[in-house]
């Protein structure tokens, strides 16, 4: 199996998989004599994990306690590889015992079968396919965002803006980490929240949502014109998240209904300052950074696992039904925004590189 490598010179590699031992990543091309303590990455890992007692996330309680088996020495990056693990705990393969013949709807479960054969799938918790694998993403992301704030003062945040029909409609960036579901809209974080609730526990079902990416005082200039344009870069970075079925950058496909003298960002002079009138580029322009906030939207879909019953086939053919028992989310977005932060780093830091 290839795929597994992302970057060209800040590279990561993740491995593991759902039910496995272990989840981990192996990151190379970090720069020496960074700082690095198992605080930093532990604190962006614990941002993916599901909150106590929700009902919205998965009760799977993994502690997802990381560990630095290389890379780093005295506190500090030593230039050669980094490679980092968490254990898996909390695992229960027996739920996926009963259905390891049949194929899930929405899961990666029939093409894995086509590419590789059914006698090697791993099918507890959908292997290597599992958003599980995300952890690792975290992990390295971690290192990136960290590096990127020291070099360049470039920050990365996400936030939820929009739940099925809910639409966040205020933003207050320090009500993102106070809420279950990091939306920056109080009165919109409790529709959706209530509407989640009813899909989950009335419905037996799953609900899909709009996550955004903001990458703060970015550097200007990285990204190459054609094939190595850095929002294709982007893309590419977001749509490798499993769930992701959509990326948008900057005005998106809103663009596709704007005049050119609404969508253009007008420029200005002042005091031999120049400055953007308004951001519908998303911070690139000609597959290049501006310097203007990158603004990045991704398309989540609902959560595949869902206990009311659908059609499917076994792998032999057969027709039959399935209802995928289990623990899991009931929406990603908000466990999907520290991974989709991770990747941005790695991208943006790949492109510094």
């Amino acid at each position: 199996m290839s795929g597994n490598t992302f970057g060209t010179r800040f590279k990561i590699t993740t491995w593991g998989e759902s039910h496995g031992p272990a989840i981990g990543v192996v990151v190379d091309g970090c720069l020496a004599g960074l700082k690095l303590d198992i605080s930093d990455i532990q604190k962006e890992v614990d941002r993916r994990k599901p909150a106590k007692n929700s009902k919205v996330s998965t009760t799977r309680r993994e502690k997802d306690k990381v560990e630095i088996l290389s890379g780093v020495f005295e506190g500090k990056t030593t230039g050669m590889p980094i490679s980092l693990v968490v254990f898996n705990k909390d695992t229960r393969s027996k739920d996926y015992s009963k259905i390891k013949n049949l194929y899930r709807p929405g899961h990666a479960d029939f093409t894995y079968d086509i590419k590789y054969g059914s006698e090697f799938r791993d099918y507890r918790g959908g292997g290597r396919s599992s958003g599980r694998e995300t952890l690792a993403r975290v992990m390295a992301g971690a290192i990136a965002k960290k590096l990127l704030k020291e070099r360049e003062k470039t920050q990365i945040f996400g936030h939820t803006i929009q739940v099925g029909s809910i639409k966040a409609k205020t933003f207050s960036k320090s009500f993102i980490e106070k809420n279950e579901l990091r939306c920056a809209d109080k009165k919109a974080a409790k529709e959706m929240q209530k509407l989640i609730e009813e899909t989950r526990f009335k419905e037996g079902d799953s609900i899909g949502c709009i996550i955004e990416i903001i990458i703060k005082n970015p550097p200007k200039g990285i990204g190459h014109p054609v094939f190595d344009k850095l929002d294709a870069d982007l893309a590419k970075a977001m749509m490798s998240i499993g769930s992701v079925k959509g990326v948008e950058i900057g005005s998106g496909f809103e663009a596709g209904t704007k005049k050119g003298s609404e969508n253009n960002d007008q420029m200005s002079s002042k005091n031999n300052k120049i400055e953007f009138l308004s951001n519908n580029a998303g911070g690139i322009l000609g597959g290049i950074s501006t310097g203007e906030d990158i603004v990045i939207r991704l398309a989540i879909k609902p959560v595949p696992s869902i206990s009311k019953e659908l059609k499917t086939i076994t792998n032999k053919g057969k027709n039959t039904k399935i209802k995928t028992l289990g623990r899991h989310d009931t929406c990603l977005g908000p466990r999907i925004i520290p991974v989709a932060e991770s990747m941005a780093a790695v991208t943006i830091l790949d492109k510094i590189l």
